[in-house]
């Protein structure tokens, strides 16, 4: 037995149910997240983002090919996302 008071216990049924919920949700929760990465208003808001940023870096005295690689560096897409734990 754990000393932690914030441990629950939980039966089968309520598990099963709690499971349930989740197997429901879920899929709608990820195609809202996927959609709000990829929709037409953050494609517009990414734009507007990294045009600022080179923009920016021009205005500082930073050269154009180095402003342009910044700036292509600070766009990124999902799959340069590492979700993996790092060993």
């Amino acid at each position: 037995m754990s000393d932690n008071k914030n441990e629950k216990n939980f039966s089968a049924d309520e598990l099963a149910g709690i499971l349930d919920t989740v197997s429901d949700k879920a899929p709608k929760l990820i195609r809202d997240l996927i959609g709000s990465l990829y929709s037409k208003e953050a494609g517009t808001n990414m734009g507007q983002a990294v045009g600022a940023f080179y923009k920016e870096l021009i205005a500082s005295g930073i050269p154009q090919d180095a402003a342009l690689d910044m700036a292509k560096g600070f766009s990124f897409s999902m799959k340069d996302i590492n979700f993996t734990k790092e060993q």
